[in-house]
């Protein structure tokens, strides 16, 4: 029996996020005598195409080929509706009968909405990896009419309203994680850490990991930030965002520092941009702060976890379904940088505690979010959608 093909486009003008990160982890590991990954780019590699070439991967650059304008994606070269539905829905229709897939797996939102009617129109299967808001217009108004299959990474991003029912095509697939790699060494990566920011020794880092966008929250992890300082005033505490920015919410990054500057901290706030590989830095902080509200299932609340940096999140999205408060980390009110405070205090005050988080959290996510599993399950239902197009 051939392999199964399946095409991943993706948009070529993006930072890497978690959702690359999880797919590109899938297809490396895919059994190639029974999958074909099909790698398309649009417009130009980026970032996301030098990460996939570091992965020793293959993929091809459509250059003529842009993306409809969406209201929460606006990109220089995108087209409007009407181009989209004249023309451009034709030729991405041309390109899928080009490449010949029988799957066609998207893993972000313009991706989603550009890909998914073409997809029906070639007469090939969609499967729509929802990692977003479960009020998104997609998810609620495109997915129940076109796609064959939703795979959510979490149960609250489930469609809130979407406008048919979607029983029967919606399931949870965790992000897969590769728990194989050498962890490094926390003290270690610390001391790279402080020595590069010229901290002293007892400074109580505390970082925030994402691409710097509203739904994450950046602006209240300062805020947060301004809090335990005052709360620790014996102790220097300094707040350390690790991302880029996105093009589509450009602001994020000056709100940052103008809410520092306000709170009379901006010494204590460092924007250290994209960093890559990040382990080091995610193990050398001293506490994550997950701020983000409506946030399906952070990716990299998993991997601190791994790393053994304690989590401290907003009780909100699909951080519940990962944190257990008091157990494997702490949850606090959304939207209440105070809220921080009291678990920031405990975790710094009681070294049996961190250290109790640490070990649960780990063999917590060890147990539950193994990259052979969520493998196991996509091929699955990579296997059941070919089936139902008779490959």
């Amino acid at each position: 029996m051939p392999p199964i093909t399946i095409l991943y486009p993706f948009a070529g003008d993006t930072g890497l996020g978690g959702s690359h990160v999880s797919v590109l982890s899938l297809i490396t590991g895919l059994d190639p005598d029974r999958y074909r990954a099909k790698i398309l780019l649009h417009r130009q590699p980026g970032i996301v195409g030098e990460y996939i070439g570091d992965l020793g991967l293959s993929f091809e650059v459509a250059e003529d080929l842009p993306l409809m304008r969406t209201p929460n994606y606006p990109r220089d070269g995108d087209v409007g509706v009407a181009r989209y539905l004249m023309s451009l829905s034709r030729q991405m229709v041309r390109e899928i009968r080009r490449l010949d897939p029988q799957i066609v797996h998207t893993n972000e939102g313009r991706i989603h909405t550009n890909w998914v009617i073409p997809t029906r129109m070639a007469g090939r299967k969609h499967l729509w990896h929802h990692r977003q808001d479960p009020r998104a217009f997609g998810i609620n108004k495109l997915a129940p009419l076109f796609t064959n299959q939703i795979v959510s990474v979490s149960h609250f991003s489930h469609p809130a309203r979407p406008v048919r029912p979607v029983e029967g095509r919606f399931t949870v697939v965790r992000s897969p994680f590769d728990f194989s790699s050498d962890i490094p060494d926390k003290e270690e990566s610390r001391s790279k850490l402080l020595s590069e920011l010229g901290l002293p020794e007892e400074t109580l880092l505390l970082g925030w990991f994402g691409t710097l966008v509203d739904r994450k929250k950046p602006v209240r992890f300062v805020e947060a930030v301004a809090e335990i300082a005052r709360a620790m005033p014996g102790r220097p505490v300094h707040g350390l965002l690790f991302g880029s920015v996105d093009e589509a919410d450009p602001t994020q990054k000056q709100l940052c520092l103008s809410r520092a500057a306000e709170l009379g901290i901006t010494e204590n706030i460092h924007m250290m941009g994209f960093r890559h590989p990040l382990a080091g830095y995610m193990a050398a902080v001293d506490i994550y702060l997950v701020t983000a509200i409506n946030e399906p299932f952070g990716r990299t609340l998993i991997e601190s976890m791994h790393l053994g940096t304690p989590v401290i999140a907003t009780a909100h999205g699909g951080n519940p379904e990962a944190i257990v408060d008091g157990k494997n980390g702490f949850l606090v009110e959304a939207e209440n940088p105070a809220a921080f405070v009291g678990p920031t205090l405990r975790l710094a005050s009681d070294p049996q505690l961190y250290d109790r988080i640490v070990r649960t959290a780990r063999n917590e996510a060890h147990q539950k979010y193994g990259r052979e599993r969520h493998i196991s399950q996509m091929t699955e239902i990579y296997d059941k959608l070919a089936r139902r197009s008779g490959t």
